[in-house]
């Protein structure tokens, strides 16, 4: 949508007043503004400001210590651009309203390289020097809960008044119990030209999986599984759930991840990962041996929050080690089978709520360093992975802080910039939950030792 298309499209809209103006954060959250609809060309124009440090706030959305954009700059503003994404219509609030997807810059007219999405658009670029298109697919889950307690738990089915209170992989009954929701879910897909395709019952209890169709576009990937959040988590409220893309909501049932499927089309539209059979050409293991050598620097994108860390257990339906495989789930990156038109590279690592803009960037940029090195990969694994004495993901939160910010592979893919606000966001976060005594401790230990 170009800006003179916007007005236009709102005028076929007179029911929208409002207009959501919004940057993505570091952590995925969306931040911004509230605009009358008659300003949408100040929005799509440029002329909107908001502090840079908006992007790096913490998940609490407080500023963090020692912020060079906070303190430095005197917590300057940058300029904030359109993207050229459709403006999307929003009828789950009190009102309706659209919604503006924004990225930021510096005000000498410099991308400000502490966006995230700023970041994909690099490796993106650095992809079509070499005369490549990344084609990308995510998939991903989430949990339906009852919103009325602390401490989520299954939602009552609104057929059966019943809680649910089993797991229903691939349960068609589940569906069907929710097929209200998910039905304004798919409404709404439509309306924001997300290409949802096939849902299903995942492990968990309310749990449910969601594709969303390969484009040829990481950005506009990026922008869907960002945007199909938002709505999944809107139409939940209006159907009296609530949504949560938490990796590990619940500590004895499956985690929730966004699995990444990626090709690479050259300039003629080819796969260039297709050689005809079910191996894959020498380019998909040289990406692949660049995903498998970056994979632990990268673990903090994958996994970025402390809950992030409990679905990353052996044996828990999410990879644990650092290898490769054909058809096989048990590793963290697999090629799966079929057509070999359709070869491609499937990432299993980050969890639902990992922020789709730097997952792609770390996984396209891990592929990239592998493809313009010509790296060779280990041996795929065969049989059960988490078997196997295999290298590990990093065990734990701050072991992954520490990998990112001493990656040397890192800042190949990322800015300096970049690396050092996420290194600092996450270090308060991790503070402020170390500070933190939880009721199971209390429970375990106030009397007993």
């Amino acid at each position: 949508m170009t800006p003179v298309d916007a007005p236009a499209w709102l005028a076929d809209r007179p029911e929208i007043e409002t207009i959501f103006a919004c940057i993505c954060d570091l952590n995925g959250v969306m931040r911004g503004k509230r605009v009358p609809a008659d300003q949408v060309d100040k929005i799509t124009s440029g002329a909107l400001r908001m502090p840079l440090s908006l992007l790096s706030m913490d998940i609490w959305g407080e500023d963090i210590e020692d912020n060079e954009l906070v303190f430095d700059t005197g917590d300057a503003d940058g300029l904030c651009d359109f993207t050229g994404r459709p403006l999307s219509p929003v009828d789950w609030t009190s009102r309706p309203a659209a919604f503006a997807q924004l990225w930021m810059r510096e005000e000498d007219g410099r991308p400000f390289m502490g966006d995230p999405r700023r970041a994909l658009a690099a490796v993106v670029d650095r992809y079509k020097a070499l005369g490549l298109t990344p084609v990308v697919a995510t998939e991903l889950e989430f949990y339906i809960v009852d919103p009325s307690a602390a401490v989520p738990q299954p939602p009552c089915s609104p057929v059966t008044g019943k809680r649910l209170d089993s797991d229903g992989a691939l349960s068609l009954d589940e569906l069907q119990h929710f097929d209200a929701f998910l039905n304004e879910v798919y409404d709404a897909c439509a309306a924001q030209a997300i290409p949802a395709d096939a849902a299903i019952s995942e492990n968990g209890a309310g749990q449910f999986e969601i594709n969303l169709l390969h484009v040829a576009d990481p950005l506009e990937a990026a922008d869907d599984a960002v945007l199909f959040k938002r709505l999944v988590r809107g139409i939940a409220r209006k159907h009296g759930f609530a949504a949560t893309f938490m990796a590990k909501p619940y500590g004895d049932r499956a985690g929730s991840g966004m699995h990444v499927h990626f090709s690479l089309n050259d300039a003629e539209g080819r796969n260039v990962f297709d050689n005809g059979g079910e191996e894959g050409t020498e380019i998909l293991r040289h990406a692949v041996a660049g995903l498998i050598r970056t994979m632990q620097e990268n673990a903090l994108v994958f996994a970025p929050h402390e809950n992030s860390f409990r679905r990353l257990l052996p044996g828990a339906h999410a990879p644990s080690s650092v290898a490769w495989g054909y058809e096989n789930r048990t590793v963290a990156v697999r090629i799966p089978g079929g057509s070999p038109k359709a070869r491609r590279i499937e990432h299993r690592v980050a969890g639902a709520d990992a922020n789709p803009y730097l997952v792609l960037a770390s996984i396209l940029g891990g592929a990239l360093l592998g493809i313009e090195g010509k790296w060779k990969p280990p041996l795929p694994v065969s049989g059960d992975a988490y078997s196997q004495n295999l290298e590990t993901l990093p065990p734990d939160w701050a072991s992954a802080i520490e990998a990112f910010s001493r990656g040397p592979h890192v800042t190949q893919i990322y800015a300096r910039r970049l690396q050092r606000m996420f290194v600092q966001c996450k270090l308060q976060e991790l503070r402020r939950f170390t500070r933190h005594v939880t009721e199971f401790e209390y429970h375990s230990y106030l009397e007993a030792v």
